[in-house]
C-alpha cells in the first residue's frame, strides 16, 4: 500500500473524463479528480500477478505493451530483464491475428543483421548499404523486441488500453487473457485482469512492470527447481538399480558341510577291491579358483 501511494497509483483522471464502467473501482473524488480504491488495486495485482505466474509456469510467453512515452523504458527494462518480449514503439495492426506475415518481417531483419556481420556489406555500394541499414533501423524500432518470439504469446500486459485498443482487439480476437493497467478514463470489460490504476505516472507504470517481471522470474525459477528436483530423483533412481544387483552365480556362497557330506556318500558308494576309484563326475567338482572362495589353509 505504501508503494502504491508513493508512486501516486491511486490518482485518477479529471471527473468530466471518466468512464462509467469504472466506478466500481472509485474510491472517491478529491478536487475534481477521481481517485481510485487502492485495496481493490492490491486484489487485482493478486490475481494478475498469480495469472502470469501460471502462464509462464506452463511454458508460455508473455507479452509486454506499452507505446506511450512514459511506458517505453519501463518496458524494455523489465521485459529484458525477465527474457520476456515487448512492443514499445508502435503496434503495428495483425501482430497477432496475422502473426504469419509478421514472421516473415523478422525473418528479414534476422537476414539484415547477418549481411551486416558476415560482410555481405563490402561487396555492396555506399548507396545499397544506406538503403538496408535504414530498413533494418526501422525493423528494428518496430519488431526488436518480439524478434525471437516463435508463436502468439500466452498472456499479454497492456498499460494504457484505451491507446492499446488495436492490441486488446487483437488479443481479445485470439483468446489470449490480457493484464493491463486500467485509469478512470477506461473500459476494463473485456479485460481478464484488470488493475486500476495510474497509467500515465512514469513511478506508477514502472511498479506495475516491475510486478508482472517479478512473476516471470519467479515461475522460471520455479520450473528450475523441479527440473533439478527431477534429476535429483532420477539419480536416485539409477543409483538404486546399480545397487540392487542380483547376486552372480560365481559369487554365491558355498556350503561346505553339504559338499563333503555329499562327497563321502559318493565315496561310500564306490566299489570295494583294489580298484581304483572313478574320477568324481564334474557336478562333484568343486568350482573354478577355490582358494580364492575360501582362503589358503
Amino acid at each position: 500500500m505504501k508503494s502504491l501511494l508513493e508512486s501516486g497509483v491511486h490518482f485518477g483522471h479529471q471527473v468530466k473524463r471518466w468512464d462509467p464502467r469504472m466506478k466500481k473501482y472509485i474510491f472517491a473524488e478529491r478536487n475534481g479528480i477521481h481517485i481510485i480504491d487502492l485495496q481493490k488495486t492490491i486484489q487485482a495485482i493478486k490475481d494478475a500477478y498469480e495469472a502470469v505466474r501460471k502462464t509462464v509456469g506452463a511454458g508460455k510467453t508473455v507479452l509486454f505493451v506499452g507505446t506511450k512515452k512514459q511506458a517505453q523504458q519501463a518496458i524494455q527494462k523489465e521485459a529484458e530483464r525477465c527474457g520476456m518480449f515487448y512492443v514499445n514503439n508502435r503496434w503495428l495492426g495483425g501482430m497477432l491475428t496475422n502473426f504469419f506475415t509478421i514472421k516473415k518481417s523478422l525473418l528479414r531483419l534476422k537476414k539484415l543483421e547477418k549481411m551486416e556481420i558476415d560482410g555481405t556489406f563490402e561487396n555492396l555500394t555506399k548507396k545499397e548499404i544506406a538503403s538496408l541499414g535504414k530498413e533494418r533501423a526501422k525493423l528494428q524500432k518496430n519488431l526488436g523486441g518480439i524478434k525471437e518470439m516463435k508463436e502468439p504469446p500466452g498472456i499479454l500486459f497492456i498499460i494504457d488500453t484505451r491507446k492499446e485498443a488495436i492490441a486488446v482487439a487483437e488479443a481479445q480476437r485470439m483468446g489470449i487473457p490480457i493484464v493491463a493497467v486500467v485509469d478512470t478514463n477506461c473500459n476494463p470489460e473485456g479485460i481478464n485482469y484488470p488493475i486500476p490504476g495510474n497509467d500515465d505516472a512514469i513511478r506508477a507504470i514502472t511498479l506495475f512492470t516491475q510486478i508482472v517481471a517479478n512473476a516471470v522470474v519467479e515461475a522460471d525459477n520455479e520450473v528450475g527447481l523441479k527440473i533439478i528436483e527431477t534429476l535429483g530423483d532420477e539419480d536416485e533412481e539409477t543409483e538404486e538399480v546399480v545397487t540392487d544387483v542380483s547376486i552372480k552365480e560365481e559369487d554365491r556362497e558355498i556350503d561346505i558341510e553339504s559338499y563333503s557330506s555329499g562327497s563321502e556318500t559318493a565315496a561310500a558308494a564306490a566299489p570295494a577291491g583294489g580298484e581304483s576309484e572313478a574320477e568324481p563326475d564334474e557336478e562333484d567338482q568343486l568350482p573354478v579358483d577355490v582358494d580364492k572362495a575360501y582362503g589358503e589353509e
